[in-house]
């Protein structure tokens, strides 16, 4: 028989073990966190057997003197190291093109699933090969489904999504989890490359948008171009839900900008796809703990963190056991446990959601510096313009300065500049120079025309 990507994929066991809708509601409100914890360990378990004949993971583990065995279950997880995507791309060198982190040759030919190849965005440097096998990657669609369908996507709805398409995995990924999962319409817009700014909000208003998804940058852009072109955002673009990728401060400001539509965040990452994510509470990101197993730990040490506490978030991908599994990847995003009990009534660990990147902080003087987040403290000053960028450099007596490049909507800038410093090192504890610019002049800087995470930091320091 010609096997395709359908025959790997049984939809109503993937429910079973993943569910969603009310099931899912039902699942997460009945099951203890010991019935929960051992949902987890069998889907390990499972994943721990295709992991073993993965090249990649030999090396790893071998190199700890772990052995087949060693690890009893979800229990001992800790017993194995850690990795991150520098690993990836020494596989990727080491095998070109694809990496021996799948173990393609661990199927025969005819029993291999059909893979999906794709790359991250090449943010944090050179982009990324991501695969995929059609089951593992329908559980991914589905568990952002899931969250969509929590935040009140669905039947109805026409989603217009400002993800990126081409060999980067966004687009693609989240149009999967829309027209698989949600019974929506979807609008396959892209980027501000791929369709204009102003084409888009057009679209928006004839196909009656009722929600957008994607990064806050771009869409607090939208905002600003629909008004230009004399669209009333809510009103003339009926959105009514955003969901995408924003800090808790930003929420308030995007939906102001859309006429007061309800903003809900979710996190994950393009190896793992979503993690956690906002529900009807808005009090914090559930973590999808049937399918994702996620540790906080320290940035320096490794070792787990108490709730409240920062640390680097380590994700096991619980259902990723048909080619390339997922154990113990350390994203290098930042975020706390929030603890307490949910007001859903839901027995799944929350995260703040994403706080920083570890790898892109700065530490200055002691403080750690989230450049991600100086945007969204300057925004309690109506004159800034939405856009900027922190410049990191180094004196001749290796002192490091930071510098806030923003723009203003003011051209009165002598008068803004000594409030926004003020403001930042109220909000941070540490002075900094803020050098405050005309509306568009960051753009070549930030590329967020072009890019779906807009360039927030340049470290001049080692070049």
């Amino acid at each position: 028989m010609h096997a395709t990507y359908f025959d790997f994929v049984d939809a109503k066991e993937l429910r079973k073990d993943h569910p969603i809708g009310d099931e899912f509601l039902n699942f997460a409100q009945n099951i203890s966190r010991d019935e929960l914890f051992a949902h987890q360990d069998k889907l390990f378990r499972r994943m721990l057997v295709r992991a073993w004949k993965i090249p990649f993971y030999k090396r790893l583990w071998g190199a700890q003197g772990i052995e087949p065995g060693d690890i009893d279950g979800l229990k001992d997880i800790d017993k194995l190291p850690t990795y991150d995507k520098s690993d990836i791309m020494a596989s990727i060198d080491f095998n070109p093109p694809f990496g021996d982190f799948a173990g393609f040759d661990s199927y025969t030919k005819e029993g291999r699933p059909p893979v999906k190849f794709h790359t991250t965005s090449g943010t944090t440097g050179k982009p990324q090969v991501l695969l995929f096998g059609p089951k593992s990657r329908e559980v991914q669609n589905l568990i952002l489904g899931r969250l969509y369908t929590l935040q009140g996507i669905g039947s109805g709805d026409v989603v217009h999504s400002v993800y990126g398409h081409g060999p980067i995995n966004g687009g693609h990924y989240i149009r999967e989890a829309v027209t698989h999962w949600t019974q929506s319409i979807f609008v396959s817009a892209g980027t501000g490359v791929e369709t204009r700014s102003v084409k888009q909000v057009q679209m928006m208003a004839d196909f009656g948008a009722t929600a957008i998804v994607g990064f806050a940058d771009y869409i607090k852009k939208l905002a600003k171009v629909a008004k230009e072109a004399g669209l009333e955002p809510g009103v003339d673009i009926p959105i009514r839900t955003i969901s995408g990728h924003m800090g808790r401060e930003d929420k308030q400001g995007v939906s102001e900008m859309w006429g007061g539509a309800k903003c809900y965040d979710w996190y994950g990452v393009g190896d793992t796809g979503a993690i956690a994510g906002e529900g009807p509470d808005q009090d914090g990101l559930y973590v999808m703990e049937d399918a994702q197993y996620l540790e906080i730990c320290d940035i320096d040490t490794g070792k787990p963190v108490k709730d409240g506490q920062t640390g680097d978030m380590i994700c096991t991908c619980l259902f990723k056991d048909d080619i390339y599994p997922i154990i113990r990847f350390n994203t290098h995003d930042v975020s706390a446990v929030r603890p307490g009990k949910s007001s859903l009534g839901l027995n799944y660990k929350r995260i703040e959601g994403f706080l920083g990147r570890s790898d892109n902080m700065v530490k200055l003087r002691g403080i750690n510096i989230f450049p991600q987040a100086i945007g969204p403290l300057m925004e309690e000053i109506d004159a800034f313009g939405g856009e900027f960028y922190c410049q990191v450099d180094r004196d001749k007596a290796g002192r490091d300065e930071m510098t806030v490049v923003a723009e203003c909507k003011s051209d009165d800038t002598e008068k803004y500049t000594p409030k926004f410093e003020a403001l930042l090192k109220e909000k941070l504890g540490l002075g900094m120079t803020v050098k405050l610019v005309s509306m568009g002049m960051t753009g070549d800087t930030t590329q967020v025309d072009v890019r779906q995470k807009p360039i927030r930091l340049v470290d001049t320091r080692f070049k």
